[in-house]
């Protein structure tokens, strides 16, 4: 399994690879500027302008990688509030779908604004902290996942991401170590920044 914490150059919002874009356009939130980007998992809008950005690649032949999606979903979010309450922030697992307290199936979502099976929430308010989407191929499954920073306390957000990469070892029978980030060929970078830009991505749903 590989893990990576990444940033923002600037302002941007994400979205589902299932959303319409007339969609998106009508629940961006408010701002000047914001870039708009396709994501290849599914899920809602998200506005990334407040908070910590992961993404987890679990190869094909992991256990959790050919587990059902809601066990790949909880184990992950799990180390996940493990970080956070070691930090004495409180969070918890989601343990109600949507669709079984409102009487209907989820449609197109803007992702902090209701939480979803396993979701991370604060355990007295149930605030959304914590959301995630996956996708898996043949060669193994991606989640995306994000914090909404607004929604917890002062929290050292390097110590967390030390304490998430331990959790997430623990939940994945692995041990935690950096490695270097994969020297790409030049093509290679400018055929993903090529791909994930063109309107024909962004715009063709």
């Amino acid at each position: 399994p590989r893990f990576r914490h990444y940033g923002w150059r600037g302002a941007a919002c994400t979205f589902g690879f299932g959303q319409k874009i007339e969609f998106v356009r009508g629940h961006l939130p408010a701002g000047e500027g914001l870039a708009l980007c396709r994501r290849p998992t599914g899920g809602g809008v998200v506005d990334h302008r407040h908070d910590w950005t992961y993404a987890l690649v679990i190869p094909r032949g992991h256990a959790l990688c050919d587990a059902r999606a809601t066990e790949a979903y909880r184990c992950v979010h799990s180390a996940l509030v493990t970080a956070l309450i070691g930090l004495d922030q409180p969070a918890a697992l989601q343990q109600v779908a949507p669709e079984a307290e409102e009487g209907g199936p989820a449609g197109p979502s803007v992702c902090f604004q209701r939480a979803e099976l396993y979701d991370v929430i604060h355990p007295q308010t149930g605030t959304k902290i914590a959301g995630a989407a996956m996708k898996r191929t043949k060669h193994g499954l991606l989640l995306q996942g994000s914090i909404e920073k607004r929604s917890v306390g002062p929290v050292d957000w390097d110590d967390f991401g030390e304490r998430f990469a331990t959790a997430l070892g623990q939940e994945l029978g692995a041990e935690p170590f950096p490695t270097p980030w994969p020297e790409l060929a030049e093509h290679e970078v400018e055929g993903l920044i090529e791909h994930y830009s063109a309107p024909e991505w962004n715009e063709g749903r």
